[in-house]
């Protein structure tokens, strides 16, 4: 049979229905699959070194002998640590692992056997190691080889060069290849060599360019990279392109309401704020929906801005909705609301799930009448019971946490309102191109004047008692102070302090003190007898978890303690540092690590403290962890990304959003001949949802 990329793997000579059900559940079914199961990396096989001249940061090949092979519990956890001894004629290194590839893995590793170990050199402690380096048994011809050996993720034992085989066989008896979907302008305006020749340039990667490989600069990887960013890049323009067509309320007024509430601000709007606003009247204003983003940092007053937009909506008559993540944050909304926007005329309404049965039925039954301007809410807003009179404006606080499905429902219990979306986690901006490339951008990037900074020191376990007696010194003065700890209650599986017993063992070393107490597994009304203790100062010290993460506003709070620092991510410990600082006494956040900190762990930490500006640190949490782990999804085709590194590649992920918007410039249609194979790319890619807005 003559073989084609959509062929499956199992008809390639060799494989057979065993090893093309091992390759399907990696998720590799087509010959098309395989060719784009790209090396992680490659091994210049003339550059290999000895173990006495490796340095920190090193990116090596070395041939050593096993020496011996150990595991290691990590805490009362289940997981194990697996350390692989290795050592040649002037020294020897470990190589450790935390976590396992594979089942069976470490078995092959017997003492004596001959390895070859590529990876990055990490000094930890004084000492220089491997963290989880490939390494794989030393091949017979190897010592006359001189290539540039393409190192692939091994599929269940499957190693390097069984796959290098596989590919190489698929490349000689494939006999039909499709036409390049790429215009011929594009591909000479971007110097973007032909597919085929890129896939077979990176299975088969030229010894004389090592180093243009391993820095992905090479003509073919640039290829592939483009066409992953393209094809999504692509369907956001597309999406775009449809809310363009849509009709929305035209929202124009004299202004009247939202100058009263300027006027009754005790504070000064920042420059940001009224740039802000500006963007966002002058959308609303437009005949066609909004799809605007506001992202700011902790404390902007990205708040205040979405109330400005929904009294302005009010005016002309229109209803508006906030939805926020947690009931903790709504009732903050609203009770903000109330003192800001209530004196001022505008009907406010709160829905969250515990709401009674008895008003929750009278509010519904007053947003449908159009007898409430704002309501305020938590995901209870996307049920079918909730009907509107004359929904104009959706705002969407804490985008990420919300899925396209549950803006679709907001959408549809309006004539096609105008959506705006705010985010407290900063977004880098190759993110905001790509998961949000269909929303305008608008970023608050000046704080509010008065607002103290916020003074972070990393510490580990054995400074505990320092930072307790630090804490009491400033409560003594009046403060207030948060201690945040990464569990509920005490696990058999992970050895972490966890907020319950540790409440009970702070009450008994400092009965003097009103210490409270605060959880995700507590009743509605008990979190938020809690928060309005700790508001009003009843409370001195709130025990809690990252309940706390988003939106909570206690100005008199300047101390956060984290327990177990090494085991949030950057943007939460950004967010719960966030809690304090806001009002006019000196902050603190206090770091504390136990004694089992990974080299990540420590990168947090240490980034925390050199900075409390968001988008530096979400860049670097970018960075460190990879776009799909970053936003806590695999929405929006972030996970389809193969080679692109949001990070490294953001030149061409610029050249790749200016094609894709200049294609649906010249053809909105895509109609032209030259665009067909853009059309049926497109189709296959994202679905039939991908073309309505250029049908």
């Amino acid at each position: 049979m003559a073989l084609r990329l959509d062929t499956q793997i199992q008809f390639l000579k060799g494989v057979g229905p065993k090893l093309g059900d091992l390759f399907s559940r990696k998720g590799l079914k087509t010959l098309g699959d395989l060719f784009e199961f790209y090396p992680r990396a490659y091994e210049d096989q003339r550059a290999a070194r000895n173990i006495s001249s490796l340095r920190p940061d090193d990116i090596v090949s070395i041939k050593a002998t096993v020496v011996a092979v150990h595991s290691v519990n990590m805490g009362r956890s289940a997981r194990k640590m697996y350390d692989v001894l290795v050592r040649d004629a002037s020294g020897q290194i470990h190589c450790k692992y935390f976590r396992v590839p594979y089942k069976g893995y470490f078995e092959r590793f017997k003492p004596f056997t001959e390895v070859r170990v590529v990876g990055k050199v990490t000094e930890y402690r004084g000492r220089l190691e491997f963290h989880h380096p490939d390494i794989k048994d030393v091949e017979p011809d190897e010592e006359t080889q001189d290539a540039l050996i393409p190192l692939y993720t091994e599929i269940e034992g499957l190693a390097t060069a069984k796959i290098m085989k596989l590919v190489r066989s698929a490349f000689a008896q494939i006999e039909e290849w499709p036409e390049e979907a790429f215009p011929k302008w594009m591909r000479e305006k971007y110097n973007l060599i032909p597919r085929k020749d890129a896939l077979k340039d990176i299975h088969f990667p030229d010894p004389n360019k090592a180093k243009e490989y391993s820095e992905f600069k090479t003509a073919a990887q640039k290829r592939i990279i483009f066409d992953e960013f393209f094809w999504l890049e692509l369907y956001l323009a597309s999406k775009k392109a449809g809310f363009q067509k849509e009709g929305a309320p035209q929202i124009r007024n004299s202004g009247e309401k939202m100058r009263a509430l300027l006027q009754s601000l005790p504070f000064e709007m920042t420059g940001a704020q009224k740039r802000v606003f500006t963007e966002i009247k002058a959308d609303l204003e437009k005949g066609h929906p909004m799809h605007r983003m506001v992202q700011g940092d902790v404390g902007s007053g990205k708040t205040l801005v979405s109330f400005m937009a929904a009294i302005y909506a009010a005016e002309s008559g229109y209803q508006s909705c906030l939805m926020a993540p947690t009931e903790i944050l709504a009732e903050q909304h609203f009770k903000n609301a109330r003192k800001v926007l209530e004196p001022l005329g505008v009907r406010l309404g709160l829905l969250v799930g515990k709401s009674k049965a008895s008003e929750r039925k009278a509010l519904l039954a007053a947003l449908a009448a159009g007898e409430i301007d704002l309501i305020i809410g938590t995901h209870a807003l996307i049920e079918d019971e909730v009907q509107f009179s004359n929904l104009g404006l959706v705002i969407i606080d804490e985008q990420h946490r919300f899925g396209v499905e549950q803006r679709g429902v907001l959408k549809n219990k309006g004539n096609s309102p105008h959506f705006l979306v705010m985010t407290a986690t900063p977004i880098p901006r190759t993110l905001a191109m790509t998961v949000y490339g269909d929303l305008d951008v608008s970023i608050i990037d000046e704080m509010p004047a008065g607002r103290s900074p916020i003074q972070t020191r990393a510490t580990f376990e054995s400074k505990r008692p320092q930072a307790l007696q630090f804490m009491l010194e400033q409560i003594q003065k009046g403060r207030q102070a948060y201690i945040v700890y990464p569990l509920v209650e005490e696990s058999e599986k992970i050895d972490l302090k966890d907020a319950v017993s540790e409440y009970e063992k702070l009450k008994e070393l400092y009965p003097q003190l009103k210490i409270g107490l605060l959880h995700g597994k507590m009743k509605p009304d008990e979190k938020d007898q809690v928060m309005d203790q700790f508001r009003k100062n009843e409370i001195q010290v709130l025990v809690s978890t990252t309940v706390i993460e988003v939106g909570v506003d206690v100005p008199n709070a300047n101390i956060m303690i984290i327990e177990h620092a090494e085991r949030f991510g950057l943007s939460q410990l950004h967010q719960l540092r966030g809690r304090v600082g806001r009002g006019e006494y000196k902050s603190f956040c206090i770091l504390i690590m136990g004694y089992a900190v990974s080299e990540e762990g420590k990168a947090r930490t240490e980034m925390m403290e050199k900075t409390s500006d968001g988008f530096k640190i979400a860049e670097f949490d970018l960075e460190m962890r990879g776009p799909g782990e970053f936003m806590g999804t695999r929405q929006s085709g972030l996970s389809g990304f193969k080679l692109a590194n949001l990070v490294r590649d953001m030149a061409i992920l610029q050249e790749a959003r200016e094609a894709a918007f200049e294609v649906l410039r010249k053809d909105p249609k895509l109609s032209y001949v030259e665009n067909q194979g853009l059309k049926a790319e497109l189709l296959r890619e994202h679905g039939p949802a991908a073309l309505a807005g250029i049908a």
